[in-house]
């Protein structure tokens, strides 16, 4: 697998913890200078302390002034070659229960957050000679489940604006793709985790097993795995994969 080229400057959104985090921290380990992006600034400079990244960057994604703010003061320190959109909300409800607040939420956060962030980067990048912009979508972007219709099709319109965005991309170095991962083991499943007990008294375990059994493999994602594909899709070898929307799910389809 080729390696990044030399010193790129990566920003990730939601980079204080579990996804975000781990990206970062590969990225940090592949030699990029690292700035995360998050609205909790102890939690960004806990993982700047921790050497998972360089810089940190206080923002909401779904303030698109202050999130354009904050991404111009990153690439000010230097211009940024690589963004990780990972940053991104769930909430659970049927959809008769789900009105247009809700939908609202999971749009302005997990898309809009997504072409906010783009349209701040993407000036400067098509300009130099190596970008990469790199989504953190879900399965949910690839089919539907039950309870989540809102958060889905909220995924499934970051999968839609990747896959636009790469033909527009396709005669620049710039790539542009989405990793879905299935359910992992993050402080976002965990909050899915406690509410299935809440509303089903089911134990912790039988939770777990209630998500897990949609990965064929029969466990939850590890956010390293993520990372894993994300770094890839940032090295100089995956110049060709572009519009792509890559499942990390054990093989669900």
């Amino acid at each position: 697998m080729s390696g990044l080229p030399h010193s790129p400057h990566a920003l990730v959104t939601g980079g204080g913890r579990g996804i975000g985090r781990a990206i970062a921290a590969s990225l940090v380990g592949a030699g990029a200078t690292v700035t995360v992006l998050g609205r909790n600034a102890a939690v960004l400079e806990e993982a700047v302390n921790a050497g998972a990244a360089h810089f940190a960057a206080a923002a909401d994604v779904s303030n698109e002034a202050s999130l354009k703010a904050a991404i111009a003061g990153a690439s000010a320190r230097r211009p940024i070659d690589i963004l990780i959109a990972n940053a991104g909300s769930a909430e659970s409800a049927p959809f008769a229960k789900s009105d247009s607040a809700l939908f609202s939420r999971m749009i302005d956060v997990n898309l809009m957050g997504v072409v906010h962030a783009v349209q701040a980067v993407l000036p400067g990048m098509k300009d130099r000679p190596y970008g990469r912009i790199v989504a953190v979508a879900s399965t949910a972007g690839l089919k539907g489940y039950a309870y989540v219709s809102a958060y889905s099709a909220a995924k499934h319109a970051v999968v839609g604006l990747v896959r636009s965005l790469a033909l527009e991309m396709a005669g620049s170095n710039v790539t542009v793709n989405a990793v879905c991962p299935g359910f992992t083991d993050t402080d976002l499943v965990a909050g899915s985790i406690e509410n299935i007990m809440k509303k089903t008294g089911r134990t912790r375990e039988q939770a777990i097993a209630e998500l897990a059994k949609h990965n064929p493999q029969g466990r939850l994602i590890t956010p390293q795995e993520v990372a894993d594909a994300v770094l890839w899709l940032c090295g100089e070898g995956a110049s060709a994969i572009t519009g792509q929307a890559i499942a990390v799910a054990g093989g669900e389809i």
